[in-house]
């Protein structure tokens, strides 16, 4: 980012709060962030898409330390990258093509006849600026006889967006940012109308909206706490050191705290009530258990009498084979015997002729 309120920070290292906030809110929930990507880019990834992040550190020409961490693929496919910015800076182009080449290169695809590089979708978006915003930078690739090409990275002027617009693209977690909307106006001066614009803003337009999209799924109750817990920092940052805000301070202190203690009180209700629930379940696999284990007992002992009557079964047949042996034999004998008195009545009639 190329705002810098802090000179003691080198430029190589990012301390700043807002590239912090950023990064944060980049590691919310992937239903949050998957929102925000749909919001910015126009797409329609489903929120169980899967999210990986792209946090390879490189180094630049001049061996500057440079961290492509806003760098998110969907799916293991697309890719896009989202660069936040405060002031307008003609050299963005060249950074946002930087990182963008220097991820193709590293996730290059090969095919038979060479390389595929393929770019990160790019946005850049600024949170706050003093200047116009231009809606694309323009950057010519002159390849000579092959032609030129013209890399184009669209921007996203945050603050010129309404909140309902906001909510309604579900980029909801880009609302802490929303702070600085007034940010000039009450450096100039802290007058009563002022700080009721604030007021209302933190309770209506920041808080009201972590609410809504929180009730309606956007969000889960983790993000809505990390929201306010961004949203209390920003405001430390911008506005606490103020003297005219000491009643404003005590408000917004309350406010978020009064906020995050519902939604705790609310999570865990909902967890006693999961525990209660599966509890319950517990209980009925429990008795499920014992039924199932009466049942193997019954089966078992009709195994066993089952087992008895096949060996009853088996003694009978070995007894019907022996008896059929008997009788066999005996069939033989009298075969036999009938042999030998066909024998003697021929040698009878043989002595009486």
């Amino acid at each position: 980012m190329t705002e810098t309120l802090h000179t003691d920070i080198p430029d190589n290292t990012i301390h700043h709060i807002y590239d912090k906030v950023f990064k944060k809110i980049l590691t919310l929930s992937s239903t949050a962030v998957i929102n925000l990507i749909n919001g910015l880019f126009d797409t329609d990834y489903p929120t169980n898409s899967t999210i990986t992040y792209n946090w390879t550190e490189f180094e630049d020409d001049h061996l500057r330390k440079t961290l492509a961490d806003t760098i998110i693929t969907i799916n293991g496919y697309h890719s896009y990258h989202m660069e936040a910015q405060t002031t307008p800076d003609d050299e963005i182009i060249f950074r946002v093509f930087d990182y963008g080449y220097s991820h193709a290169e590293r996730n290059r695809t090969h095919v038979d006849d060479g390389c595929i590089l393929t770019f990160p979708e790019p946005k850049i978006i600024y949170l706050y600026s003093e200047k116009p915003v231009p809606e694309v930078y323009t950057l010519t690739l002159d390849f000579g006889s092959q032609g030129t090409f013209e890399y184009k990275v669209s921007t996203c002027n945050y603050q010129a967006i309404p909140i309902e617009e906001l909510n309604r693209r579900k980029m909801v977690i880009l609302i802490p940012f929303s702070l600085l909307r007034l940010r000039d106006a009450i450096k100039q001066e802290r007058t009563p109308d002022r700080l009721l614009q604030l007021k209302t803003l933190i309770q209506d337009g920041i808080i009201g909206s972590i609410n809504k999209n929180l009730t309606i799924g956007n969000i889960t109750q983790s993000d809505a706490r990390r929201l306010r817990s961004l949203t209390q920092k920003l405001y430390d940052h911008l506005y606490a050191h103020y003297e005219e805000m000491e009643e404003l301070n005590d408000m917004t202190d309350e406010s978020l705290i009064l906020e995050y203690d519902i939604i705790e009180k609310e999570h865990e209700t909902e967890l006693a009530q999961m525990d209660a629930i599966i509890s319950e379940k517990e209980t009925t696999i429990s008795k499920m258990d014992i039924i199932i284990s009466e049942k193997d007992n019954i089966i078992s002992e009709k195994d066993d009498i089952i087992s008895e009557k096949e060996n009853i079964i088996s003694e009978k047949e070995n007894i019907i084979s022996e008896k059929e042996n008997i009788i066999s034999e005996k069939e033989n004998i009298i075969s036999e015997k009938e042999e030998e008195i066909l024998q003697l009545r021929r040698q009878l009639e043989a002595l009486t002729k």
